[in-house]
């Protein structure tokens, strides 16, 4: 009898939580929701996420390096001085990885019969290759055909070689411009960069083809397939390849303040940590030289000092006690870079045209090199003060600056890569790749420099991927060489 009432009093309590149980999911389920997001709810969140990313280590990083700001100060780690921290990777590692398995899941969703949609797939292919071009640039050898595949049980991923990366990159962008051919138009709310229109995207994705084509290109065993690429889309077979053609097609996330688009500078950086950071001397002297309109209107955010504009020199030796000059403005009552909506740069017109003209100087395209070089100096100008008119060949002679196609080969790059600077403001690492790739602009250096004054190649790769996935970590450093911040990437190396 005792046996047979512990027996019910089991099933009794087994009921009861079963019962709640089911309960629990119920309550728990949104019964208007999916199991699996679809790609119109996981494109803006992805698209914010990594241009927020973005927008915060150009800040802090990119610009410290290539000398747009001067975080000023004798302590260790500062960026501007090439002392870098190992704790710099985590950041974009761990997010770009993140918004990866977003823009994976959108193109795994998009493609399967019962939500096919070609337009989601050729814009998640189009994301997936700007993400991993951004990691490869970054870090070089990197988890790629393993990566992002948690779900399946691998967390230990192999890392392939940066060649590799890059040519299935631009297998990714061939099959998107495929998939966007007369692709229609997709629900503009999910796309905070082009309203969901596709051919934009496929403008885009060309256009980035063309960066990422130009980044190889002094790589000696890829140099000549890259620059028959090159000659195709442009020249060749461009009908298949639309490109941008203005600043209206630019990949921009522009933050209108609404919701998820308020720029991650509001809440991301406090006013006082823009007031402490200078303009560096190189990035102001240029726009004052050339009189600027994008400095001369305001556009830029920049403070005055003492009646004028001045920078503090990059690089400059500990002990020497800087003080701050001008720096950006930090202010939400009006628009400044905290609030600027083109501060969500991804690529833009002004860029491609600079492409161009670097293609064209080295015979690779037929194009007029000195066109091109106009045409991207006038809308990098243009993008921030629409209401600029002067003729841009004034503006240019003015400036001392005009593009001569009888000047040497190196006189072409500095005058390109100099505009081609300021086309970048803003822009995730761009400016630092470009150098990297080009030794351009010609950066002054300071006697405070360390790294023997070597501009760092790449991060160290993050400290925690050493102990969770060794095998691979080891086998990709023995390949790539050294975890160090001087070992170049193999795009840098001859």
């Amino acid at each position: 009898m005792k046996s047979l009432k512990i027996i019910s009093a089991l099933l009794l309590v087994t009921l009861v939580l079963s019962a709640c149980k089911k309960g629990f999911v119920a309550l728990n389920t949104d019964p208007n929701g999916t199991p699996n997001a679809l790609p119109q709810q996981l494109l803006a969140p992805a698209l914010v996420n990594t241009v927020s990313t973005n927008m915060l280590r150009n800040r802090n990083f990119n610009n410290e390096l290539m000398q747009v700001t001067v975080d000023p100060g004798d302590g260790e780690g500062k960026v501007f001085r090439y002392d870098l921290r190992r704790t710099w990777a985590d950041n974009t590692w761990n997010n770009w990885y993140t918004q990866l398995t977003n823009f994976k899941d959108i193109y795994t969703v998009a493609s399967q019969p019962l939500t096919y949609d070609k337009t989601y797939m050729g814009i998640s292919l189009i994301c997936q290759s700007w993400v991993y071009s951004l990691l490869t640039d970054t870090y070089g050898d990197i988890p790629y055909a393993e990566s992002n595949m948690g779900k399946e049980g691998n967390f230990a991923p192999k890392f392939d070689q940066q060649k590799d990366v890059y040519m299935d990159i631009f297998k990714k962008l061939e099959t998107a411009d495929t998939l966007l051919i007369g692709a229609r138009n997709v629900n503009g709310g999910s796309d905070p960069v082009y309203n969901g229109n596709a051919l934009k995207w496929r403008q885009f994705g060309n256009s980035l083809y063309l960066r990422l084509l130009l980044r190889l290109s002094g790589k000696a065993e890829i140099s000549a397939a890259c620059i028959a690429k090159i000659k195709e889309i442009v020249d060749t077979n461009p009908a298949a390849y639309p490109l941008m053609t203005g600043n209206a097609d630019a990949a921009i996330l522009r933050w209108t303040g609404v919701g998820a688009l308020t720029s991650p500078f509001i809440g991301g950086v406090r006013e006082q940590d823009w007031r402490s950071v200078g303009i560096a001397e190189f990035f102001i002297n240029n726009l004052n030289r050339w009189a600027d309109p994008r400095l001369i209107t305001g556009r830029l955010s920049i403070a005055t000092y003492q009646g004028g504009y001045a920078g503090i020199p990059s690089g400059y030796a500990p002990g020497r006690g800087i003080d701050n000059r001008s720096y950006f403005l930090s202010t939400t009552s009006a628009t400044t870079l905290m609030n600027e909506p083109l501060m969500g740069n991804i690529m833009n017109y002004s860029e491609l045209q600079f492409i161009l003209a670097e293609a064209a100087s080295k015979g690779w395209i037929a194009g007029d090199a000195q066109s091109y070089y106009n045409n991207g100096v006038l809308s990098g100008i243009t993008l921030w003060v629409p209401a600029f008119t002067s003729p841009i060949e004034t503006y240019l002679a003015s400036a001392d600056i005009t593009f001569s196609n009888t000047a040497s080969l190196d006189q072409k790059m500095e005058l390109i890569h100099q505009q081609k600077y300021y086309a970048l403001f803003a822009t995730d690492f761009e400016q630092w790749f470009e150098y990297r790739r080009t030794g351009h602009p010609i950066l002054p250096k300071g006697s405070g420099l360390v790294n023997n004054g070597i501009m760092p190649a790449c991060l160290n790769y993050p400290v925690y991927v050493q102990s969770s996935n060794p095998e691979h970590y080891k086998a990709a450093v023995a390949v790539q060489g050294p975890d160090d911040i001087s070992t170049q990437v193999w795009w840098q190396k001859p």
